[in-house]
């Protein structure tokens, strides 16, 4: 079988003449990446052998070799990390291979004018991440606290039979975990409002399992933002003062980056 061409990401053709890739180890760690000019870009690649990274090997390594995959996915996101310090970067999705130099271009040549106006959005810019977790606990005791509506509704059935108090503690449980979760939506619209107004544009993502998070308490809110390199230290904060501001109630804000602008260069 012919040699593969792994793409990692493209960049500026014009940001290459005082760049360089040659010193960055390839996929298989046994050669170096090259940039293949292609138009006004240049593609961030390397050589791969056929056999050894055919489709179905591919698929049968990323299905049963976890540490194969766990290996082959870090060196992806550091490379893309990597590339990302040193020029204006348009990331590709890892194991994004090509037959040949010939059907790369075929690909990336059609799309040339959207390439130039996602180098255009990203340059200079930086894309963060803010994650908001909550606990639960913390939350529901701060939210219970002088609250009239709750307090009206326990009074309301302060004089009731017991058993019927029963039921009707469940119906108030229920609405208070209802009253929760809008306060959780709440106050994450607020802070990405805030975040928005520091940031050329902003996404919201879908949260977190536990399960995938690792930690104990919920995600309650996603999002990523693309940052002028100017406005960076003001949004960070912005992040901060709003963690000391909610800390005692329960709240946690996780700032990330910068991240490759995976989010805000899409040229599919």
């Amino acid at each position: 079988m012919n040699d593969l061409i792994y793409l990692y990401g493209l960049v500026p053709k014009s940001e290459m003449e005082t760049g360089s890739v040659s010193d960055m180890a390839d996929f298989s760690g046994d050669g170096h990446l090259r940039a293949f000019p292609i138009g006004d870009a240049a593609a961030i690649v390397c050589t791969l052998d056929g056999n050894e990274y055919s489709e179905e090997v591919i698929k049968e390594r990323t299905s049963n070799d976890m540490e194969w995959l766990q290996e082959k996915a870090f060196h992806h996101h550091e490379t893309v990390l990597e590339l990302a310090r040193r020029f204006t970067v348009i990331p590709l999705k890892f194991c994004t291979l090509y037959k040949s130099e010939d059907s790369l271009v075929s690909s990336i040549e059609p799309a040339s004018d959207k390439l130039r106006a996602a180098f255009e959005k990203i340059a200079g810019n930086e894309e963060w991440n803010l994650k908001i977790y909550c606990n639960d606990t913390a939350l529901k005791q701060q939210f219970s606290t002088s609250n009239p509506a709750l307090e009206e509704k326990k009074a309301a059935i302060s004089t009731l039979p017991k058993g019927r108090q029963f039921f009707e503690n469940k119906k108030i449980d229920k609405w208070l975990d209802g009253e929760i979760e809008k306060e959780k939506d709440k106050m994450g619209e607020t802070i990405h409002e805030q975040l928005s107004n520091l940031a050329l544009t902003s996404h919201v993502k879908k949260t977190w399992s536990k399960d995938a998070t690792g930690r104990p308490d919920p995600m309650t809110w996603n999002s990523v933002y693309l940052v002028s390199k100017r406005e960076v230290e003001s949004f960070l904060q912005k992040i901060e003062d709003c963690q000391k501001d909610l800390e005692a109630a329960g709240w946690q804000l996780e700032a990330t980056g910068p991240w490759p602008a995976y989010h805000f260069s899409s040229i599919s």
